[in-house]
């Protein structure tokens, strides 16, 4: 969309704001959606035969398509990725994708993590591919502490 500089010059906060937010709605998805991809392609190699799996939950869809899918109990603010896996007494592992630093957490998010974390999941929120390596190497491959204790006892 292109936009008129003299009117550009003449549009209040809240319309420049959401002219922004569209004209860079695609780079900030595009960018996370890399880092997804990359993230699950290495957790794939490192831990073969272990399940991770995407929640089609965010991106832009139309009305129609988005009422559907509610219908169907989609939830927003439910975390990116899903690990069914019981590690250190948690039930199994949400990861939450950001884009970097700039990414940032929703109010839904907020309170679908709280609510997991509330039910015994552990909850990531990886900004970059090393947050991903390091929560999912600890997750799955670190003894924890309870588990040490159970064992020198």
């Amino acid at each position: 969309m292109r936009v008129d500089l003299d009117k550009r010059n003449r549009m209040t906060v809240d319309e420049l704001r959401k002219y922004r937010e569209r004209k860079n709605r695609g780079k900030a998805a595009s960018s996370e959606h890399a880092l997804q991809v990359q993230c699950v392609k290495w957790f794939r190699m490192r831990f073969p035969g272990a399940l991770i799996y995407a929640i089609p939950n965010g991106g832009f869809r139309t009305k129609t398509t988005a009422g559907l899918m509610r219908a169907e109990g989609v939830v927003s603010g439910v975390c990116d990725l899903h690990i069914p896996i019981a590690r250190h007494g948690y039930h199994s592992m949400y990861i939450e994708m950001k884009n970097g630093k700039a990414g940032h957490l929703t109010d839904n998010q907020r309170e679908i993590i709280a609510k997991l974390k509330e039910y015994g999941h552990y909850v990531a929120v990886c900004h970059t591919f090393e947050d991903f390596v390091r929560e999912t190497e600890n997750y799955l491959l670190s003894i924890s502490q309870h588990s040490a204790d159970m064992v020198s006892a």
